[in-house]
């Protein structure tokens, strides 16, 4: 007679799997949007930062909205270098002068620097925006042009330099097409220096708010140009956007 305790286990484990594979499922369902924007709309602004921050920064996503209503949120409870990166974020996608508005509002600036969008900045968007497009529209051309070169072998040296143009043109999308690398001013009282050294000669003292491109980095410094000029800041004093 088979043993009734082993076909029990046998048909049972499969049901205990998935049991467990549905609760730790639901368990990760409240880190969605849906969920977030659902606890925001109840005025759980806490619960809801806290998704909103999981999605940031752990999954690296996140929308317009979204950043809008973490700089919301951060505001109200008195952050108010993490509601300015929010914002300066949102900037990122949206340049309205309202925003900067409010950053001045939440730092106490009268002015601010890096935030100037000019016709090459917003070009340089749109071919950030379109870079897979782009790059797959010239890997596309080169492929006809070396099938044009086998099928038409007597008009080979015809399609070999549009090859080779397509060819580089890939190349350059998909390597440098980037997006300069900015990032917000978070720290109070910021030392701006001509060098990567505390020694060094003082370029500017500024409060939090203002955005920065980073050229590159140096140990604890990042490069960046402060009035047209090779600067250097502290990491500790920025948060990248």
């Amino acid at each position: 007679m088979p043993n009734l305790r082993w076909i029990f286990i046998v048909f049972l484990l499969p049901f205990s799997l998935l049991s467990s594979y549905q609760a730790e499922c639901q368990a990760q369902e409240p880190m969605t949007l849906q969920n977030a924007d659902s606890l925001f709309s109840q005025k759980k602004y806490q619960e809801a930062l806290g998704i909103y921050e999981h999605i940031l920064y752990e999954e690296g996503t996140y929308s317009p909205a979204m950043l809008l209503k973490m700089g919301f949120i951060a505001d109200g409870i008195g952050d108010f270098g993490q509601a300015s990166l929010y914002l300066s974020k949102y900037y990122e996608h949206n340049p309205n002068p309202a925003v900067i508005e409010k950053i001045k509002s939440l730092t106490n600036q009268s002015r601010l620097e890096g935030y100037e969008v000019s016709d090459q900045d917003r070009f340089l968007s749109i071919l950030v925006a379109y870079k897979t497009e782009i790059t797959a529209s010239f890997a596309l051309l080169l492929v006809f042009s070396l099938i044009m070169v086998f099928v038409m072998p007597q008009k080979r040296s015809v399609f070999y330099i549009p090859a080779l143009i397509f060819m580089v043109l890939a190349f350059i999308s998909n390597n440098f097409i980037e997006k300069p690398e900015t990032a917000i001013i978070t720290g109070t009282t910021v030392l701006i220096m001509d060098q990567p050294s505390a020694a060094g000669k003082l370029v500017k003292r500024v409060q939090a708010g203002h955005r920065i491109t980073i050229a590159s980095s140096q140990d604890m410094w990042y490069q960046i140009e402060w009035n047209k000029r090779k600067a250097f800041i502290r990491k500790t004093d920025v948060s990248k956007i």
